[in-house]
């Protein structure tokens, strides 16, 4: 058997999120609907995460078995034919047996956009959050540093998170700004549900003035989500790139990663 790891890039507006379940259409069903027209068999996707519903992605990674000896363009290419519109493999590579994309993820890459503008865009409705208050991004940026690290980030998840731990490690948080949109990128080794939705409703705040920066470390020791900021809407979050260790590298660096804080 072969394990064939792909990296998918989708627009999340039309789905359920990334997983199979009863109450929607979801992303990893369709590819699996894809790949049993091609191959003739049907196969399981494992992946590197979730999303969820109306969230994005440019870096998906996902593997399956197959005992199919295609060439690995076509995995692409034919995988790509019966895909809709709004779905498409990017890339694929024959991975070791052993490869499990969540198990072996060292880091992911999330980005946020918020859009600024007075009047609402219809055009970036589904890919941006549109805040119409003004934004103090020099408060946002000094708060956004206040996440680096290891962290109990209880307060910025969702309250039907079912982790067994809420401590993760963040590399880092940049907002920054591109004309009429705010962007702010987030890496980590692992996030929990709905966590960078929360971070970005509460720097939003701060930006607003409801808060000062000093509250994302007051936040981090309280715990508390109550107090924390809403969540951002889905429509604004994508997932950028998943970072794996090269297999020829015994030194286990990550690859375009910026370095892990310990």
């Amino acid at each position: 058997m072969r394990t064939i790891r792909l990296t998918i890039e989708y627009d999340g507006t039309n789905y359920a999120g990334w997983q199979i379940q009863p109450n929607g259409l979801a992303v990893q069903q369709v590819i699996e609907g894809a790949l049993l027209q091609l191959l003739g068999e049907t196969v399981s996707l494992r992946s590197s995460g979730r999303t969820d519903a109306g969230v994005h992605a440019r870096g998906m990674v996902a593997a399956f078995q197959t005992s199919a000896k295609l060439p690995l363009r076509a995995f692409v290419d034919g995988t790509n034919r019966f895909l809709p519109p709004d779905i498409a493999i990017l890339d694929a590579i024959e991975a070791s047996s052993d490869f499990r994309p969540i198990r072996d993820a060292r880091a992911k890459h999330y980005r946020y956009t918020i859009l600024t503008t007075n009047a609402r865009s219809p055009l970036h409705r589904f890919h941006s959050w549109h805040v119409r208050e003004p934004l103090a991004i020099s408060a946002m940026q000094a708060a956004a540093a206040r996440f680096d690290g290891r962290h109990d980030f209880a307060a910025f998840r969702a309250s039907n998170c079912a982790t067994k731990t809420s401590v993760r490690r963040i590399d880092s948080v940049d907002v920054s700004q591109d004309g009429d949109f705010i962007i702010i990128d987030v890496v980590g080794e692992g996030f929990l549900k709905n966590m960078v939705r929360v971070m970005v409703g509460t720097l939003v705040d701060i930006g607003k003035g409801r808060f000062a920066e000093e509250y994302v470390s007051w936040l981090l020791q309280d715990r508390d989500r109550k107090k924390a900021g809403v969540t951002a809407p889905a429509c604004g979050l994508c997932l950028m790139k998943v970072y794996y260790c090269e297999n020829n590298d015994p030194r286990g660096n990550i690859v375009n990663s910026p370095p892990a804080v310990s």
